[in-house]
């Protein structure tokens, strides 16, 4: 147990040939993973075995133990080794020239000896925190990078966001209807338009409208056009949505807020494929795919008369269902690294990533708002930023403290954690069981048993 839990700890990699200095700061940093090195070979070997996040490095080493060309001989190859290593210099003789030098060649910063043990502990543990956050905020530019976009413009590594963008796959070469299921916020629009362009329809138009954003009187206007004349204000003939999207694709957000009378024009548009604008007497042809989308519950609307059956099923040809936001592990994070890029560009150029404490606290949230509150959030937060790194204050996320959801019962008050914590190592490590089991402290067998034992897949 004991060597499991030193291989879990912080590796720091000390490059000094004192023997008493050696010996004094191991004993100092026993919660570190302490490897020493006394000389060039032995320091680069433990740099390529160990892979330490940081390390101390003295300047003057055998064979130059009085100058100092053996030490920067050994920061160049670490840099060139490893360059995201933190390395800690430390310059003797109030020679500041050498550490100023040091810095230019690399190294995250120096200390001056004679050696002040509290003093030096800070920079440490300094290093490792600033290590740790390029660590996360590189992995996570990484992985918006490379396979979490689908769909051409989705992001995500949830296994059942995955899914809903296979499905859309599958069925955006069909002609079918699509109803799309979700909370508020959680990026129907978005999903629509991936229906759109993975079907033969992507050179033609997407057009999207939102049925509850606009006036009833004006809705059917809005759908299928008015003939100039047709009422007072109808200065010219104006084609409706429908026909803006002939050959193409309409995306109807909101759908269970269209009123019934409209509803009924709506169905013979989708049983005839012809339309009449307001005003109109000639019947138009129109080639339209229908995507529609809804956070309603249609089927208790329907059970109340506020909507069509039949329009339903013709709708819901085929209905995905899309997840909120809480339920995709490890998306928040993901998600909240693809908007920082985007904003910062544009907004604030100093900012760079999340401090450790705003990752917890975007992992820990539940999320009401779905991804639209995820992007304001951070939108508002890099505005507001006055630092490199986002925090929890900047996002506006404090702990609620609710404890009433929480067990009583201690076993299941740690299957619950143990459920949340290697469903978020699993997907922060894209369901690799080494990349996991590394992350979470413990050996392969160990997290199948876990795994098992929770019924938890990769």
């Amino acid at each position: 147990m004991q060597s499991k839990n030193k291989r879990a700890r912080r590796k720091l990699l000390v490059i000094e040939d004192d023997p008493g200095l050696q010996a004094q700061l191991k004993w100092a940093y026993e919660d570190f993973d302490v490897i020493i090195a006394g000389d060039r070979a032995a320091a680069l070997t433990a740099l390529r075995a160990e892979e330490p996040a940081v390390v101390t490095l003295d300047l003057g080493l055998p064979p130059d133990p009085d100058g100092t060309s053996e030490g920067f001989a050994v920061l160049d190859a670490i840099v060139e080794l490893k360059p995201d290593t933190k390395i800690i210099v430390a310059s003797g003789h109030g020679a500041r020239e050498s550490a100023l030098s040091a810095i230019e060649r690399g190294a995250y910063d120096f200390y001056a000896k004679p050696v002040d043990i509290d003093e030096l502990g800070l920079i440490v543990r300094r290093a490792f925190e600033l290590h740790a956050i390029e660590t996360e905020n590189a992995r996570l530019s990484e992985r918006v990078g490379k396979d979490q976009t689908v769909l051409g413009g989705l992001i995500t590594a949830a296994p059942e966001m995955l899914t809903v963008a296979r499905t859309i796959e599958r069925v955006a070469n069909t002609n079918v209807s699509v109803m799309l299921l979700g909370a508020s916020g959680t990026g129907k629009e978005l999903l629509a338009r991936g229906v759109h362009d993975a079907s033969p329809r992507a050179d033609g138009e997407f057009v999207a409208i939102n049925c509850a954003a606009i006036p009833e009187s004006l809705l059917e206007s809005e759908l299928f056009g008015h003939e100039k004349g047709a009422f007072t204000g109808a200065v010219k003939t104006t084609p409706g949505k429908i026909e803006q999207a002939d050959g193409g694709t309409l995306f109807l957000d909101e759908v269970g807020d269209i009123p019934l009378p409209l509803q009924v024009k709506l169905l013979r548009f989708l049983q005839e494929r012809t339309i009449e604008r307001i005003g109109g007497r000639r019947a138009l042809a129109v080639d339209t795919r229908i995507v529609c989308a809804t956070h309603q519950d249609l089927e208790a609307m329907i059970a109340d008369g506020r909507f069509r059956e039949d329009l339903f099923y013709r709708l819901a040809e085929i209905v995905i269902r899309i997840p909120a936001l809480k339920e995709r592990a490890g998306d928040p994070p993901l998600l909240a690294k693809a908007f920082l890029t985007r904003f910062a560009v544009e907004m604030n150029p100093q900012v760079k990533g999340f401090a450790p404490d705003a990752l917890a606290a975007i992992e820990a949230w539940e999320w009401p708002g779905n991804v639209r509150e995820l992007e304001n959030r951070v939108k508002r937060a890099v505005i507001m930023a006055d630092g490199r790194l986002i925090t929890a204050v900047d996002l506006d996320l404090a702990s609620d403290g609710a404890e009433d959801d929480q067990p009583l019962n201690l076993k299941a008050a740690r299957e619950q954690v143990d459920r949340l914590v290697i469903r978020r190592a699993l997907a922060r490590s894209d369901g690799n069981i080494s990349g996991t089991a590394r992350l979470l402290g413990i050996s392969r067998p160990t997290l199948y048993d876990l795994m098992k034992q929770y019924d938890l897949t990769p």
